[in-house]
């Protein structure tokens, strides 16, 4: 008999399923809509409200880890704004010509 993977999800679409309950549809819709197992959403639902919603290999996360996360993501984006200004200026200058 083959064995059936046991599906992962990821916090955020525990966090979706999570909210779309407490926000007054039943445990079965949203379990249908979102193609889960009744079971797994009450459990979930469960965690939640006990604080433990975790996913697999999920660590806590302390304040400045996330300031330092976000400074990044946006000092990544300024990089790719530089470079998109330097090859529009060297386009501009070449069409001046």
């Amino acid at each position: 008999m083959q064995t059936i993977p046991k599906q992962a999800y990821t916090v955020e679409f525990k966090e979706q399923a999570i909210k779309r309950v407490k926000d007054g549809k039943t445990v079965g819709a949203v379990a249908k809509e979102m193609g889960l197992v009744e079971q797994t959403l009450r459990n979930g639902v469960k965690a939640f409200h006990a604080g433990k919603l975790d996913g697999p290999g999920t660590r806590k996360v302390t304040p400045a880890e996330m300031e330092l996360s976000r400074l990044r993501a946006e000092n990544r984006r300024l990089k790719r704004e530089v470079e998109i200004l330097k090859k529009a200026t060297a386009d501009f200058a070449r069409d001046a010509l």
